[in-house]
C-alpha cells in the first residue's frame, strides 16, 4: 500500500511565518517545561519550610532519578515526535501514526520498568547518589513514594512532546499546569496542614503527576493530524529503534546531568566533610542551585522543542530556509533569556536561596559563593542544548549525540573528578563554568556548519 500523501500547503508548519509559528509553539512548550521544573522547586520551598536543610539535601540525593525519568521521556517523546514530523513533512500520514503510537508505548513499558528497578535496589541508589548519615532515612522515604510516580512522568512529559507534534502546544502545557496546581495546593495541604513531612511533599508529586498523565492519554483518543489506531501502539522494534536513534541526543544530555549530579553529590560530601562547612550544607546548597539551574534550563529546552515540530516538517519538506530561520530565531530568543538569567544569578544569589528557607550565614556566604562561580557562564549556556536538539530535528542523530556529550561527558566529569583534587571544594565550583566555555565553543562551530550547508542547498526563490 502506497503510503498516505498530503499537501505540504495543508499543513501550518509549511507555510505560516516562523516566528508565528515559534510563539505558538515555544511559549506553551516554555512554560509546560517552567512548571514541570517547578514540581522540584516547589517541594524544595516546602520542604525547606517545614523540614529543613537535611530535607533538601534529602530531594537532592534523589535528584538523578528525576534526570532519570526526563532522559528516557525525551528518548521516547522528541524521538517519536522528530519521526512523526519528518514523516508528515514527506507527506507519509501512515509511518507518522506508528511513529507517534510506538512512542507512547516505549514511554509507557520503560516508565514501568524503571519504577521496578527502582523499587528493588532504593537503598544501594540512595547510597550510590550521595546519602550522608543524616539524609539516608529522608531520602528512602522521599524516593520510595516518588518512584510510584515514574510511570506517569515519563509517559507525560514523553507524551506532550507528541501533544506539539500534533499541532496542540496549549492542550500540552495545560496538561502539565493542572498537575503542577495539584502538586502545589497538596504539598501545601499536606505539609503545612497535615504535617506529613518529607513523605507528604513526595504523595502530593506523585497525585500531581498522575492528574497530567490522565490528561495526556485524553488527548491521545482524539489525535488531529492522524488516526492513532489500536495497531499504531503495538511495539516494532524497528520502530523503536529510529524513535531510539532521533531522542539519543536529549537523552544522553540528561543522563549526562544524572551522572554529573551524582557524581557532584559524592564530590561535595567528600571534600565538605574537610571543609569549615561540613558534607550536609554543600549538599543541600548544590541542591537548590541545580533546581534554580534547572528553571534556566527549561526555559531554553521549551525554546528548542517549540523549535523542533518547525525544523523537522521543513527539513522533510526540503525548505531549508525555514529550517534556517527556525534556528537562527531560536538562537536570538535564548540569548535574551540566558544573559537575563545570568544576570540574575550574579546579582541576586542570597535572595534566591534564601526563598528556600533560612539557615546559618555560613550556609549562605557558601550558596552565594557557589552560585555565582558554578553559573557564570549561564549567558552562553543556550547554544549547547537548542544545537544538539537542531541535530535531532533533522535526523542527524550521531552529531546530536556528539552534542550531548560535549559539556557534561567529555568536559565536566573529568574536571570535577580532577579540580578538587587539587583545590578542594572550589574545584566542584569551578569545574562547571570551565566546560561551559568549551561546550560553547563546540556548539558554535557546530551550528555555523550546518547553517552554511543548510544555505548551500536552498532552493533559488
Amino acid at each position: 500500500m502506497k503510503p498516505q500523501m498530503i499537501k505540504q500547503e495543508a499543513n501550518p508548519l509549511g507555510v505560516k511565518p516562523v516566528s508565528v509559528l515559534l510563539a505558538e509553539f515555544a511559549i506553551p512548550s516554555i512554560i509546560a517545561m517552567l512548571v514541570s521544573a517547578l514540581y522540584n522547586i516547589v517541594d524544595q520551598f516546602f520542604i525547606g519550610h517545614s523540614v529543613g536543610m537535611l530535607g533538601n539535601a534529602a530531594t537532592n540525593v534523589a535528584f538523578p532519578l528525576t534526570i532519570s525519568c526526563t532522559a528516557i521521556s525525551l528518548l521516547c517523546g522528541i524521538g517519536g515526535a522528530a519521526n512523526f514530523n519528518l514523516n508528515m513533512g514527506r507527506g507519509n500520514t501512515q509511518k507518522a501514526a506508528k511513529y507517534a503510537g510506538n512512542a507512547v508505548s516505549m514511554c509507557v513499558v520503560i516508565g514501568i520498568l524503571l519504577c521496578i528497578a527502582t523499587r528493588l535496589f532504593l537503598r544501594p541508589m540512595m547510597e550510590a547518589f550521595g546519602a550522608t548519615d543524616q539524609t539516608l532515612a529522608y531520602s528512602l522515604t522521599y524516593t520510595g513514594i516518588t518512584s510510584f510516580g515514574f510511570p506517569f512522568l515519563i509517559f507525560t512529559t514523553g507524551g506532550s512532546n507528541l501533544v506539539r507534534a500534533d499541532g496542540s502546544p496549549r492542550f500540552s502545557m495545560l496538561c502539565t499546569l493542572a498537575g503542577a496546581a495539584v502538586n502545589t495546593v497538596l504539598d501545601a495541604l499536606f505539609l503545612m496542614v497535615f504535617d506529613m513531612g518529607i513523605a507528604g511533599a513526595a504523595l502530593a508529586t506523585v497525585i500531581g503527576q498522575a492528574v497530567s498523565a490522565v490528561l495526556v492519554a485524553f488527548y491521545l483518543t482524539r489525535y488531529k493530524t492522524v488516526r492513532l489506531e489500536r495497531a499504531c501502539f503495538r511495539p516494532d522494534a524497528a520502530l523503536w529503534g529510529n524513535i531510539a536513534k532521533l531522542g539519543m541526543s536529549p537523552c544522553i544530555n540528561q543522563l549526562a546531568m544524572m551522572a554529573v549530579q551524582i557524581v557532584m553529590n559524592n564530590v561535595l560530601t567528600f571534600y565538605g566533610e574537610q571543609s569549615q562547612y561540613g558534607s550536609d550544607i554543600p549538599l543541600a546548597c548544590a541542591g537548590i542551585i541545580s533546581k534554580v539551574g534547572m528553571l534556566f534550563f527549561s526555559i531554553v529546552i521549551g525554546i528548542s522543542q517549540g523549535m523542533q515540530p518547525i525544523v523537522s516538517f521543513n527539513y522533510g519538506a526540503e525548505q531549508f530556509g525555514r529550517v534556517r530561520e527556525a534556528v537562527w530565531k531560536s538562537i536570538a530568543c535564548a540569548t535574551v533569556i540566558s544573559v537575563l538569567a545570568f544576570l540574575c544569578f550574579q546579582i541576586f544569589p542570597r535572595q534566591i536561596i534564601g526563598v528556600f528557607g533560612q539557615a546559618s550565614e555560613e550556609y549562605f556566604q557558601f550558596a552565594e559563593r557557589y552560585f555565582r562561580i558554578y553559573m557564570f557562564f549561564t549567558f552562553a549556556n543556550q547554544f549547547q542544548p537548542i544545537v544538539a536538539n537542531m541535530y535531532t530535528s533533522i535526523g542527524k542523530a550521531a552529531a546530536g549525540a556528539l552534542m550531548s556529550l560535549t559539556r557534561q561527558i567529555l568536559f565536566l566529569l573529568p574536571l570535577l573528578v580532577l579540580l578538587p583534587r587539587f583545590f578542594g571544594l572550589d574545584g566542584a565550583m569551578y569545574a562547571a563554568p570551565a566546560a561551559d566555555f568549551v561546550a560553547f565553543l563546540i556548539a558554535g562551530a557546530m551550528l555555523l556548519r550546518e547553517m552554511g550547508s543548510l544555505k548551500k542547498q536552498e532552493k533559488p526563490a
